[in-house]
């Protein structure tokens, strides 16, 4: 943990999912739950793996031969899958992300990698959305970044108000993308129309 706490031990986060099951009202010795705790655990490992490593570092190796290229470079559709640092219940949807490149570009691969490194914590999907961003910022030093994601957030569909199909969409834009006009203009419609 980042803090200095100390991280509670994997005999502890089976304790913790038993008695969840136990206040749930089921018998956790019972055969069908036996292995519960060991595969939520597991579980929990690879959905919130985020905290295991820094996303920013996937956008340090990047390629100066552009060929002169300094239109925006846009990824969509990038899964999401994320959880809500409120209900600790998942939210799912896509990313778009986008950058006006200055000098240099990254590989499009490194761009889902940061997406995916950020959505994997407890979090909301504002503050995601302002990660990535900011991190494309900072790393690449672009003219210009455009975040949008586009998701469902379970904490809305199956409990509380009870809305399925409700979606939310954030943005976060920097640079270019954000003051011209023009630029802005065409990272939407990149997105929502693909080019």
């Amino acid at each position: 943990m980042s803090d200095g706490k100390r991280r509670p031990s994997e005999e502890e986060a089976l304790a913790a999912v038993r008695t969840l099951i136990e206040w749930a009202g089921d018998d956790p010795d019972r055969e069908g739950l036996l292995d519960t705790p060991k595969r939520v655990v597991k579980s929990y490992k690879e959905l919130f793996s985020g905290y295991e490593s820094d996303p920013r570092e996937y956008l340090e190796r990047t390629f100066d031969e552009v060929g002169g290229y300094d239109e925006l470079v846009v990824l969509k559709d990038i899964r999401v899958v994320s959880f809500c640092e409120h209900h600790m219940l998942p939210f799912l949807g896509k990313a778009h992300v986008g950058y006006l490149p200055r000098n240099r570009v990254v590989g499009i691969s490194k761009l889902a990698r940061v997406v995916h490194g950020f959505a994997r914590r407890l979090q909301i999907q504002e503050k995601l959305t302002a990660e990535i961003a900011e991190a494309i910022q900072d790393i690449l030093d672009p003219k210009g970044v455009g975040v949008v994601i586009v998701s469902e957030h379970s904490c809305m569909t199956m409990r509380g108000v009870n809305t399925p199909g409700s979606r939310l969409t954030t943005s976060h834009l920097l640079g270019e993308v954000r003051d011209d006009p023009r630029t802005r203009q065409e990272f939407f419609e990149l997105v929502r129309n693909g080019g």
